[in-house]
């Protein structure tokens, strides 16, 4: 896929493409070889040259923020029909959702409880993986009907963790 993108207000010309487990994109011409993994609604873990980053990317009116460590920037997706089509679309699930892990690791910390109302993009778990910690976050605003697992317990990748409605 293609993309023009405004970071703070220049424009870059971006291509992605999957190659297996790989994420190779070029950033106006160089290529640039990364590990990328969706590890919550919103937050990615990216890996570039050995380097680990956690990305936030979060909806800001017509643009989006990025956040990596203390750092933030505005983007504009400038071809935004294809990225709504392709990725963008609605900002929150809608319906009965399965929060499921991202990646193998162990609960290190439950952030709710069963009845409890949660807001979309609230934290629910925190999970423990190649010695990182990462927040599992709810993908809509809703009611945590049921938690499939508790603190300690180690999961696998894809499994259920809980049920919001």
């Amino acid at each position: 896929m293609k993309v023009e993108i405004a970071l703070d207000g220049k424009s870059h010309v971006v291509e992605f493409a999957q190659v297996g487990e790989r994420l190779c994109c070029t950033i106006d011409g160089a290529p640039i070889e990364a590990d990328a993994v969706q590890i919550a609604p919103g937050i990615y873990s990216i890996l570039i040259d050995g380097v680990s980053r956690e990305v936030r990317v979060e909806p800001d009116g017509g643009e989006l923020r990025l956040t990596v460590a203390d750092r933030e920037w505005r983007a504009e997706i400038r071809d935004t029909r294809k990225w709504r089509r392709n990725r963008g679309g609605a900002a929150e699930a809608e319906g009965r959702q399965q929060v499921s892990a991202p990646m193998p690791g162990k609960i290190v910390r439950v952030l709710v409880q069963s009845g409890d109302s949660v807001d979309a993009k609230q934290g629910l778990f925190v999970v423990e993986a190649m010695k990182m910690q990462n927040e599992i976050r709810s993908p809509k605003s809703g009611k945590v009907e049921r938690l499939l697992v508790a603190e300690g317990q180690t999961v696998n990748a894809g499994e259920a963790l809980a049920i919001i409605v």
